[in-house]
């Protein structure tokens, strides 16, 4: 009977252990976010990412409720922060942004210096926003619309050259996409970063650049560039008589400098359905709209499984343009 006694009790005393175990879990999970949240840059501060996420960041902390720091990890293109966030512990309590050069176009353009599995190290949460770039010309050059600029590349092939922020880019890839599907041959200049290449273009030294949206309206009102069309599908708000590429005769071309939010693989889906929930929400605030909008960027949204797909459609049009392109990072 005393055996007995000592069993039912030991037993007792395992159920209560693994129910307050159990129970303590579960409030655990429950209580999400208890504590600080790591958020990851992987560009400079100052810059536009940084900016951006700053106010996203600013704006999620008060949907969260809870405390949002942001650390810098600049380096490589994007690659360095990118792989923090993908080493990191997948409790929710490390994201970070995620940008078109680290998780679309460096696996293709320079794979051995990219530690990590975009698919299966890193978890989408949400499209943030998409930004459209400005096909520029220098107002020394004689073509006033796209198919005079094709035209002019046409008679003298590799003749013209045009500018980027450096090999990889969006302004590089958008001026190797508008090379692609226009058949004709440019010359890449690569500059390191869009303001110098910016500079040489307003003093004619290039004859033309895409630049980004916000990056290309002092210009085009100073008058010292003309803009021949944008890369996004739509027009954009704050150029209505500056027609899309593909109004302009090639067709499908889109080309956007996109930005989300990203985790490490093996997050909690309903962690991760809590900041897409709450970033949905931010994103329809009129003061946010209202500053994307001031700086020719376009809102994101949508479910992980959106953001999902952009990457992976990302990834494979880039592909298609490194390899037809011929591109190897120096």
């Amino acid at each position: 009977m005393r055996r007995f006694s000592l069993r039912l009790a030991a037993l007792c005393t395992w159920a209560l252990a693994g129910a307050t175990a159990f129970s303590a879990a579960a409030q655990a999970e429950q209580a999400w976010p208890a504590k600080p949240i790591t958020f990851i840059v992987p560009y400079a501060a100052g810059g536009f990412a940084d900016t951006r996420m700053r106010l996203i960041a600013s704006k999620l902390e008060k949907e969260l409720g809870a405390t949002i720091v942001i650390e810098n990890k600049a380096g490589a293109g994007g690659v360095i922060g990118t792989a923090q966030i993908a080493k990191a512990k997948p409790d929710g309590y490390t994201i970070g942004s995620g940008h078109l050069a680290p998780l679309a176009v460096n696996p293709t353009l320079t794979p051995k210096t990219v530690p990590y599995q975009v698919k299966t190290e890193l978890t989408p949460i949400v499209l943030i926003e998409q930004a459209p770039l400005v096909l520029n010309v220098h107002q020394g050059v004689p073509a006033q619309t796209v198919q005079e600029l094709i035209a002019l590349a046409k008679k003298d092939p590799g003749g013209i050259s045009f500018g980027s922020s450096g090999m990889g880019g969006a302004h590089h890839l958008s001026g190797e996409l508008f090379a692609h599907q226009a058949g004709i041959k440019l010359s890449h200049v690569p500059y390191k970063g869009g303001a110098p290449a910016a500079a040489d273009l307003m003093a004619g030294h290039i004859p033309m650049m895409f630049e980004m949206g916000y990056a290309a309206m002092p210009a085009i009102k100073s008058g010292k560039v003309r803009p021949l069309a944008v890369t996004s599908a739509q027009r954009l708000p704050l150029l209505p008589e500056v027609p899309t590429l593909a109004e302009s005769g090639l067709t499908d071309f889109e080309s956007t400098n996109w930005q989300g939010l990203i985790a490490p693989a093996g997050v909690p889906r309903d962690i991760v359905d809590k900041i897409n929930a709450a970033a949905n929400r931010v994103l329809q605030q009129p003061d946010v709209i209202a500053a994307f909008e001031e700086t020719a960027g376009q809102v994101g949204g949508g479910s992980p499984e959106d953001f999902a797909r952009l990457i992976e459609s990302e990834t494979a049009k880039w592909a298609q343009t490194i390899s037809a392109a011929k591109l190897e990072a120096k």
